[in-house]
């Protein structure tokens, strides 16, 4: 999970597991009865995001080579995360919101930031000690991508004074109520581009599907208003409006767009339809390009909340961890590893599939400090209030190095030395676990007019071969098409012709000489082979 949870290494005996064995065995380990609302991700060898197929084996899925690194996330936002019926299901929200705040994802006021920063440090230390808490406590903590020392006094100031006695319980609820009504709440961000090359992020939320662009959240679709999702190659199209294509993006590859298409056809199934039987197989292909079928097999949003309401147990005992040390949040402390953490307080789900199911063991999970600053201010904006054009934010949306989760050697070496210099230790298995990705964009600065225009060309000319390979293939597609319809066209023309049929044009066949030349030559010999063979195989069947 994002600030998640719990790491767990398990060996499956069966290689032929399918994804939901190992989803359940993870939610019976956790005490999770709500699991409706998360999923297990993993990243390929290419760097492309994946949610694991719980219908499908897991061996099947992955294209590295064991033991696979999957993460528990929060895969459907609740809608209203605080009335979640059960504490363990809005503790599991809460940290992953945690941690899309930490990553950039989300984005609000100052206000609203320091408040929802000053809920996470009390739910992590309590109420403020003077004994425990030195000046300047709060700047021991990364909330966000870059914090100002103004915003942490702000931060430290709520914590002293408006959240005294509230419990973990309290401050998590209260965090969820406050982020839940953000504009980028729930936002799983896509990175693409538009018609004119401009870079976007896409996303799909429990309210619909939004592109957020600069500052800006540029196009919002209600769920009620999209009427299908499409996808060629990189192109991903929105349809809405009685089928009319309204907007139209380019992922960086075809298996991101596919990716894309895939999580907006479970998005748009689980918080649209009513009932999991109106659920359809959805197709994004056409005559001549390869295209894909995809069918959401899980329980829609309504069915989930009706479910939880039929829950009655004793709720399970969550264990907190009041200091955890990891780059995601540092602890005020420089404190012992992880794995005196108790395991309902780890940072992500780590699953080692090999041959056998033989232990469980807890271990760490941290994410990658984020040095692309979106500024100190943010600029609120109601849901209720909003626009297609509602502002976000002042800076640029461009939310964390985690979209692309992947472990960057580069990155990976100056955090290393980052957690040595804060006195936390750092292994090798804690490096492969944490989510990084794209470049810096300080370091994307630093080329020159040269490199962009460089860059722009061999991008130019890129486009160019991909187009000439998109009509080869489609004229290949057409050729194969006609050669497949004319054999099958030829294979009905002869089973009429040697029945019994009495049509004119079929009786005017069968007496051309070309017509008694292919049935006694090649049509009755065959047929008696066909014949024999059958009777062997029945024979065979008979003697077993």
């Amino acid at each position: 999970m994002a600030t998640a949870h719990l790491i767990i290494a398990s060996q499956v005996y069966c290689r032929d597991a399918k994804g939901q064995y190992l989803f359940d065995l993870i939610c019976h380990h956790l005490n999770l009865l709500e699991k409706d609302y998360f999923g297990i991700r993993y990243v390929d060898p290419d760097k492309q995001r994946h949610w694991l197929e719980f219908t499908k084996s897991i061996v099947k899925q992955m294209k590295a080579q064991p033991p696979f690194t999957l993460c528990l996330r929060v895969k459907f936002y609740p809608p209203d995360p605080a009335a979640l019926k059960e504490e363990i299901t809005r503790y599991l929200v809460f940290l992953q919101i945690k941690r899309d705040l930490y990553h950039g994802r989300l984005l609000c006021k100052t206000s609203d930031a320091a408040m929802l920063a000053a809920y996470i440090l009390q739910a992590e230390i309590g109420d403020y000690d003077p004994g425990k808490h030195p000046e300047g406590y709060s700047s021991k903590f990364q909330f966000f991508p870059k914090q100002s020392e103004k915003l942490e006094r702000r931060i430290a100031e709520i914590h002293k004074t408006e959240l005294i006695g509230q419990t973990p319980e309290t401050s998590e609820r209260n965090f969820l109520q406050k982020a839940q009504m953000l504009e980028t709440y729930g936002v799983d961000p896509h990175p693409c581009k538009d018609v004119s090359g401009n870079p976007a992020f896409l996303a799909f939320t429990p309210f619909g599907f939004v592109v957020l662009q600069g500052n800006k959240r540029v196009h919002f679709l209600k769920w009620n208003e999209v009427t299908k999702l499409k996808f060629e190659g990189k192109t991903f199209h929105i349809y809405a409006n009685q089928k009319e294509i309204i907007l139209t993006y380019f992922a960086p590859t075809p298996e991101a767009c596919k990716h894309l298409w895939k999580c907006g056809v479970e998005n748009q199934a689980f918080y649209k339809l009513e009932k999991s039987s109106q659920v359809r197989t959805v197709s994004s292909s056409n005559l001549f390009f390869k295209g894909s079928r995809f069918r959401y097999s899980g329980r829609v949003a309504k069915e989930v909340m009706e479910q939880s309401a039929k829950i009655k147990r004793e709720p399970p005992e969550i264990h907190r961890a009041g200091l955890v040390p990891s780059r995601s949040c540092p602890s005020i402390t420089h404190g012992p590893r992880l794995s005196s953490v108790p395991r309902t307080r780890r940072r992500a789900v780590h699953i080692s599939i090999m041959e056998g199911l033989e232990s469980l063991r807890d271990s760490a999970h941290s994410t990658p400090v984020r040095s692309v600053s979106h500024g100190e201010s943010f600029i609120p904006r109601s849901r209720s209030q909003a626009t297609d054009e509602a502002i976000i934010s002042d800076e640029a949306y461009s939310p964390s190095d985690s979209v692309l989760p992947t472990p960057v050697a580069d990155h990976s070496m100056e955090l290393s030395v980052s957690r040595q210099i804060n006195g936390a230790p750092c292994s090798i298995e804690e490096e492969k676990e944490s989510e990084a990705g794209t470049p810096l964009q300080e370091e994307r600065g630093d080329f020159g007019a040269e490199g962009k225009s460089g860059q722009e060309g061999s991008d130019s000319a890129l486009s160019e071969v991909e187009q000439v390979n998109k009509f080869v293939l489609s004229v290949l597609r057409l050729l194969l098409v006609t050669i497949g319809l004319l054999f099958v066209l030829l294979l009905l023309l002869i089973i009429l012709t040697e029945s019994d049929l009495d049509i004119a044009f079929l009786s005017d066949i069968r007496q051309t000489p070309e017509f008694e030349q292919f049935h006694f030559e090649y049509f009755c010999p065959l047929r008696r082979w066909f014949a024999c063979k059958l009777r062997w195989v029945g024979g065979l069947l008979i003697n077993n």
